[in-house]
């Protein structure tokens, strides 16, 4: 699971074209930081994101304009 994650977090710093706020924060944290702290970093986040949606039943939503 841990290097599944870690993939799915490469791919979004890599690979994803579309704006997310994950995605933003992924990127200027792999400026500061070297790309693979911040993929650990970014597959935890996702790890969390997929447990809360999990738990509350909802989808995730790639920007704030989407749930206005």
């Amino acid at each position: 699971m841990r290097g599944l994650l870690f993939e799915a977090a490469s791919c979004v710093i890599r690979q994803v074209k579309r704006f997310s706020a994950l995605k933003s924060w992924a990127v200027r944290l792999a400026g500061r930081r070297g790309f693979r702290k911040a993929a650990v970093a970014t597959a935890r986040k996702i790890a969390v994101l997929m447990l809360t949606l999990w738990k509350s039943g909802t989808d995730y939503q790639w920007t704030h304009e989407a749930t206005a």
